[in-house]
Formats: C-alpha cells, structure tokens, sequence
C-alpha cells in the first residue's frame, strides 16, 4: 500500500484529467440535450424527426464504439481527432442523447394552464419559453442531469485505451510497476467517489437556488406575524 501511496502524484494528474473530461464532456452534452430537447417539443414535424434521428442513433451507440470510430476509423478517411477531443466527442453525444429526452419529457411536463397563461398574455414563442415554461422545466431537469452528469464521470474511464492518461490509466501504470493491485484499484475506487460525490453536492445546490427562484423553498425565517398567529390558534 505504501508504494501505491507515494505515487499519489499520478493518481492526482490522472483525476484532474478525469475532471477535465467530465466538465467539457457535461458542456457538450449538456448544449446537445437542450437544442434536440427543445426540437422535440417543437410543432413542426421534421424539427420533432431531427431529434428522434439524433436521440435514437447516439442512445443506441455504445461510447466505446463512437470513441474507437473517431479515434481510429475518422483518421483512414482524413480526420484525425486528439485523443482528448475523440473522448470527449463520444461522451457528450452520447450522455446529451439521454439529456435531450430529459429536455423534452421536463417541458412536457410543465403544467398546460402555464403555457395557456402565456397565450393569454400574448407572448412570442420565444418569451413563452425563456420566461415561463424553461424555468419551471429546469427544476424538473435537474436531478436526472446530476444523474447522467455521475454517469458520464464514471464512464470516462473508457479514455484509457486511446492513451489518455485519466485516472484509470495511471492506475494500470502504478499496477504495472508496483505489482500492488488490490489497493491501487482501492485507491481509484475511493478517488471516483470522492469525484462523485462533489458532482452531487453541486447538483444539489443548483437544485436549492432554482426553487429559490421559483419560490418553492421557504427562506427559513417566518414572519412575526405568522408566529403570532399560530400561537393565538395552539
């Protein structure tokens, strides 16, 4: 255990590498999730075709195969992809296929008497959606994102094998010298959770402001008032 422990160097360039994938793969699907959600929920039919093409093709790929295809296959055709760019590149077409039924079912869902309020008040499609319907959809999103966000973190251990030196791979590395496997597969497992759990606490603190801003979450002080008032009813 203690040579496993004085590599803690690799082990931590092997997770910052691992953040680095989860924060620019999160970006990419997260900015893919909300333009074929939102085509999902459009009226026009081949807008609505669009986002079942793209949801379908890369929710039924598997991330190994879109990663193996644009790091190896791309580059007999002439497109050569950096590691980190192929790597990236699968995991946020794959993750925003999910993210992009998340959109849409979040929307969906959205109270009708809400968009029937925005009719009333003469809104354009636009002012309907970024004022009304998307907020109160971001609050249904959010939780299910911090699930495909974990997903995603823990899924970028597949980068190994087109050479990124993530976590996963500096862990093969120490094996390899060290001969210490249990505890160099304790250590990653340990590092993976640690990451996993700072994810959710940010999900969760993104969650406790969208209610703020909705006024779903009581600030934690009542009125004197209120107080009063109760205690002349007890």
């Amino acid at each position: 255990m203690g040579e496993v422990l004085d590599s803690y160097q690799l082990l931590l360039r092997g997770a910052l590498i691992t953040v680095q994938l989860t924060l620019y793969g999160s970006a990419l699907a997260l900015v893919l999730a909300i333009i074929f959600g939102l085509a999902g929920t459009s009226r026009s039919r081949a807008v609505r075709t669009l986002n079942r093409v793209y949801v379908e093709f890369f929710r039924g790929t598997a991330t190994l195969v879109l990663m193996f295809w644009f790091f190896y296959a791309l580059p007999l055709i002439g497109f050569r992809f950096t590691p980190m760019f192929a790597a990236v590149l699968a995991l946020g077409l794959n993750v925003g296929a999910y993210g992009a039924e998340v959109v849409r079912g979040s929307v969906n869902a959205v109270p009708r008497t809400q968009y029937e309020a925005t009719v009333a008040l003469n809104f354009t499609p636009w002012q309907r959606m970024r004022r009304v319907l998307l907020p109160q959809a971001v609050a249904l999103m959010l939780p299910p994102f911090g699930n495909l966000l974990i997903e995603l973190m823990k899924g970028s251990a597949i980068v190994s094998l087109i050479t990124i030196g993530d976590l996963t791979f500096r862990a093969k590395q120490i094996q390899s010298s060290t001969g210490e496997t249990l505890w160099t597969y304790v250590a990653i497992l340990l590092i993976y959770f640690v990451i996993a759990q700072l994810l959710q606490l940010f999900v969760r603190y993104a969650e406790r402001r969208v209610d703020r801003m909705l006024g779903r979450r009581p600030s934690g002080k009542q009125p004197v008032g209120t107080l009063a008032g109760a205690g002349v009813k007890g």
